[in-house]
């Protein structure tokens, strides 16, 4: 059963026609991509506040026990291998719990401070965010509340979408597997080498063992963009040498096919959109491409410094611009401030994109609203022992909080300065 939503969220005629008036005004425009914006907002380079492991059983653990480290992959892999030994995770609702669990960790270990953060979220919601005025067929649907000031995105999945990812055709889930699959030949236990042996599959030059996605190593960063605060967390395959805290040689690997001609050549660099994204938001500096053929035998590598891949595409027909998509993400955010912040602690919000047309918002009713908690401990997107953490830390902090502003010290997350390569 999920908490019971605060009282004055509780559902009556009234409240459904105030709610039906917002509701008729909540959209926003696609970007014009003929008219970049010519003051694109500033983008803080991420700083990393903590990581946390998830083990083979998908249990949060507080350390480091399932970070990876970079190994060159044998020429002519066979990306293949180990098909009929992968683990695969259950496809679920994206749910934020975990980042909430690590981001309740680090408030615990700044006592005496309330950072104010503008939203909290995961690195693919985000990525889908500024990555939408070049999206042209995958429409998206987010959960969304607000809190104290502090927005939490959740990526809504319909039953019908989750029962779509998880039965892939054959054909499509041999080639998602091509990616895990990379990452086994890409990466070590331990920052020497490959181990020598393989769990469970016979053994193949260069595999790293077999593929188990609930063993994941993510990072959580503090970043900006324009006026806001934004903590993110996501997955990191691995590291290039040894770990130093940091995010300075977090490595990101991907896979796609060889490139043939100016067709595939012009389909991979719209593809390198999400690439740069996805290693941008959380800092990751490298990008590290394995190019296979169709049947899955890996061909070429090839490395991309983060920062320099919008220059690859520049002036180029059709090419995309990161300014476009950083003008649209914050545009996109202070849309959403406007459209929610004036509304009931509870309020639950679904948000739903369309390719060439734009966002619209609309507030949840509490059918919806029991949909999105799915018969489980919650408030909304929100686990119930969060929403209970940030109940008391209000109760308890706002005598301190005034008496630290009083005494005229910052109560926000301190800023990183940001080298010359990470300003677009």
């Amino acid at each position: 059963m999920g908490l019971k939503r605060p009282a004055e969220d509780d559902p009556s005629s009234h409240g459904k026609v105030a709610r039906a008036k917002i509701d008729s005004s909540c959209t926003l425009t696609f970007p014009s991509l003929s008219h970049p914006a010519s003051h694109p907002p500033a983008f803080q380079r991420p700083s990393q506040l903590l990581t946390f492991s998830y083990s083979p059983s998908r249990v949060l653990q507080f350390d480091d026990s399932a970070l990876r480290y970079f190994v060159d992959p044998p020429r002519g892999a066979d990306l293949n291998h180990g098909y009929a030994d992968w683990i695969r995770r259950p496809e679920e609702r994206g749910r934020i719990d975990g980042l909430l669990s690590a981001w309740s960790r680090f408030k615990k270990s700044i006592k005496g401070q309330n950072p104010e953060i503008g939203v909290i979220s995961w690195r693919g919601v985000m990525t889908k965010i500024l990555t939408a005025p070049y999206e042209e067929r995958d429409s998206w649907e987010l959960n969304v509340m607000c809190v104290d000031g502090t927005m939490y995105f959740e990526e809504h999945l319909s039953d019908a979408k989750l029962k779509e990812k998880s039965d892939l055709e054959p054909r499509h889930r041999l080639q998602s597997y091509y990616g895990y699959s990379f990452e086994s030949y890409c990466t070590s236990t331990t920052p020497n080498g490959h181990e020598q042996h393989a769990s469970g599959s016979s053994s193949a030059i260069g595999w790293g063992g077999d593929v188990d996605t609930n063993v994941q190593w993510c990072s959580v960063v503090k970043t900006k963009l324009g006026d806001t605060r934004i903590i993110i967390g996501g997955e990191v395959d691995c590291v290039r040498g040894k770990y130093a805290g940091n995010t300075d040689n977090f490595v990101e690997l991907k896979t796609s096919l060889s490139i043939r001609g100016p067709q595939d050549e012009a389909k991979f660099e719209k593809k390198l959109l999400k690439f740069y994204f996805q290693s941008f938001l959380l800092g990751v500096p490298e990008v590290f491409v394995g190019f296979r053929k169709p049947t899955g035998y890996l061909t070429t590598t090839q490395v991309f410094q983060t920062v320099q891949i919008p220059r690859l595409v520049r002036g180029k027909p059709g090419a995309w611009d990161p300014n476009v998509c950083l003008a649209w993400g914050d545009q996109f955010l202070s849309f959403l401030k406007n459209t929610i912040r004036g509304g009931s602690k509870g309020d639950v919000w679904r948000i739903k994109f369309m390719p060439k047309t734009g966002i619209s918002a609309v507030l949840l009713d509490d059918i919806d609203v029991r949909d999105v908690e799915g018969g489980e401990d919650r408030v909304g997107l929100l686990p119930g022992w969060y929403w209970e953490e940030m109940s008391g830390a209000v109760a308890n902090d706002s005598e301190a909080t005034a008496q630290t502003r009083s005494e005229g010290t910052s109560s926000k997350v301190g800023t990183a300065l940001v080298p010359s390569g990470w300003k677009i």
